[in-house]
């Protein structure tokens, strides 16, 4: 036996413990160049990426492909130019390589919009993006820049950065009049929210479905660059989720001096769904007269819908109701994290058991999000974790009471492993989701509800079987 194994075998039991690191295992979320997936959200708009080799391919991988297998769209994948940085350019600068990389890039690509992000290697030669830029700008090329070095955060990050920089490069200046009932929606983070798409197409749905114009900006559903130039003409801005777009908001309301509405909970299910549009038709001053009377009509009519269905549902549920999970977990995003467990306690009359945030919001943020977990319903109330490393979120969901029934744990594909260790289901909601395949699906208002009610007992189901 060697010395180091002699002195390790000598000590105490409670030595072996690994010691707290600054390391995160099992990651669940990119860094700040990840916001290019923000970029191929936009019909006909273009990243180009000034990093190093492989940095856009693992994003696209990792946030896209692996995540619900969700594809590249139009300018994403493999789509994405890259100056692929190597030591030539850590030693003598990186400007020129990206300057020949938008040219030729003008020359085979077709786009509306072209949004250059860099990476860590860029920002720290120092390499002047603006000033590569804005020659293009001024030959008229609809382009823009982002600085996204990875040590600026992550994509979340990274997405208000791009935004921002669209609206002030991009968008520009307006003085003009604001439209009455037309809206910005600012919301999921797009691919890193696996069900974004349908989420979206949802959300614009119900909110056009109450009278109102929905500038959606990412996503099918989207007009492309030409919402995006229409962004100073809304009557508002509406913030959907706990934090995320806040900045952006704030931001819009300084710059066209455009009020924003803040829905800290993306709405899921009927009552959710409905105090949310209430609350977007008060703030645009549709309170009353036929448009308040058609909006109310609309509401009626889905509700009417949504719970004809639930009465179905029912059956099965007074049927199987001893045999179904009772205590719930959700490990995920705030947005998702919120929602889902409003829903699962309101709706299903399901008992929270932990709840686990893991895109590390802002301080400033994070004690409203405590207080939103502290009044989930008149008789519930819960706490939450800020959590981004699996290890300890997992030794964390190990150590919970979810009673004497097996739990549902709404998670990632990271904790598919640990599902099976406490005999509990697994629902896959957020990055990474890998044993999905997701084209259209939606898990918020009237209709994502039903086909996450569909969703989840399906899978208790079938694990039964």
């Amino acid at each position: 036996m060697s010395i180091v194994e002699t002195k390790i075998r000598d000590l105490p039991p409670a030595s072996l413990a690994p010691a707290k690191t600054n390391s995160i295992e099992q990651i669940r979320y990119g860094c700040a160049i990840g916001a290019l997936q923000s970029v191929a959200a936009i019909p006909r708009a273009i990243p180009i990426t000034h990093c190093g080799p492989g940095c856009a391919d693992k994003q696209f991988m990792n946030l896209a492909f692996y995540n619900g297998f969700q594809g590249g769209g139009y300018g994403g994948g493999a789509v994405v130019p890259s100056t692929n940085a190597s030591e030539r350019e850590v030693v003598f600068g990186g400007a020129e390589r990206l300057s020949e990389l938008i040219e030729s890039g003008l020359k085979i690509l077709d786009a509306d919009l072209f949004v250059v992000l860099t990476g860590c290697i860029s920002d720290l030669v120092g390499d002047d993006i603006g000033a590569v830029v804005r020659p293009f700008q001024e030959r008229g090329i609809p382009i823009v820049y982002a600085e996204t070095g990875g040590f600026k955060g992550n994509n979340f990050t990274g997405h208000e950065l791009v935004t921002r920089a669209i609206i002030d490069q991009f968008v520009g200046d307006y003085a003009g009049e604001q439209q009455t009932g037309v809206v910005n929606l600012w919301s999921l983070l797009p691919y890193h929210n696996t069900f974004w798409r349908g989420d979206l197409t949802e959300i614009k749905r119900v909110l056009e479905g109450a009278g109102l114009q929905v500038n959606v900006l990412f996503g099918p559903e989207s007009k492309g660059v030409s919402e995006w130039k229409a962004i100073p003409t809304a009557q508002f801005n509406l913030v959907v989720g706990p934090w995320l777009g806040l900045s952006t908001a704030r931001h819009l309301e300084h710059k066209y001096g455009q009020p924003f509405l803040h829905v800290p909970v993306l709405p899921i299910g009927s009552n959710e769904t409905a105090r949310f549009l209430r609350e977007v038709l008060d703030f645009a001053g549709i309170t009353a007269g036929p448009a308040r009377d058609k909006a109310e009509a609309f509401i009626a009519d889905e509700e009417a819908r949504y719970y004809k269905y639930l009465e179905d549902f029912t059956d099965f549920y007074a049927e199987y109701w001893w045999g179904l999970p009772a205590k719930f977990a959700v490990i995920g995003d705030a947005t998702y994290n919120l929602a889902l467990t409003r829903f699962l306690v309101n709706q299903l009359g399901l008992i929270p058991a932990r709840q686990i945030i893991t895109d590390n919001p802002p301080d400033e943020f994070r004690e409203e999000i405590r207080a939103q977990y502290r009044r989930i319903a008149d008789d519930v109330a819960t706490e939450v974790d800020f959590e981004e490393d699996s290890y300890a979120i997992h030794q964390s969901l190990r150590q919970t009471d979810f009673g004497h029934k097996p739990p549902i744990i709404f998670g990632t594909t990271w904790e598919r492993d640990l599902a099976k260790e406490l005999k509990g289901v697994i629902i896959e909601v957020g990055f990474p989701t890998s044993y999905e395949v997701v084209l259209s699906r939606s898990y918020v208002g009237y209709r994502g509800a039903l086909t996450l009610l569909e969703k989840i007992y399906s899978t208790i189901v079938s694990r039964s079987a």
